[in-house]
C-alpha cells in the first residue's frame, strides 16, 4: 500500500499529468477516483484543512452544478462541503496526500512539495 494518495479523475489532463509526474519520481499513489468514490463531509473537511483552503477555493465554479445550485451566494462552509460531497464534479483535482500534507496539482509540479 502506498503512503501517497491521489484523488484522481482520469478524464482530466492535469490529473493525468500529475499521475505521470508522480510515476517519473517513482511514486505509485493509491488512486481514489473521487467521482465514483467521493470523500464524505468529514474527510473533505480534513482535506481542506490539509490544503489550507476554504471550500470555495477547491470548487470548480464553472461547472453547471455550481450555478444550478446557486452556490455563488452560499457562505456557509458546511453547506459548501456538503454540496461538493453530493456533487463531486465540483471538487477541483487532482489532490495528492502524503501523511498530514496535501497539495492541489495545479500546476502538477506543486505536489512535489510534499514528497
Amino acid at each position: 500500500m502506498s503512503d501517497v494518495t491521489m484523488y484522481h479523475n482520469p478524464r482530466c489532463s492535469k490529473s493525468r499529468q500529475t499521475l505521470q509526474l508522480l510515476g517519473e519520481k517513482g511514486v505509485e499513489p493509491e488512486i481514489v477516483e473521487y467521482l465514483e468514490n467521493p470523500p464524505n463531509e468529514e474527510a473533505l473537511g480534513k482535506l481542506l484543512d490539509m490544503l489550507g483552503l476554504e471550500p470555495r477555493e477547491l470548487m470548480r465554479t464553472k461547472e453547471d452544478e455550481y450555478e444550478e445550485l446557486g452556490l455563488a451566494e452560499v457562505t456557509d462552509r458546511q453547506a459548501l462541503i456538503k454540496a461538493m460531497v453530493e456533487y463531486p464534479v465540483l471538487i477541483e483535482r487532482p489532490i495528492v496526500v502524503k501523511g498530514d500534507s496535501a497539495r492541489l496539482g495545479r500546476p502538477p509540479e506543486q505536489v512535489l512539495e510534499i514528497l
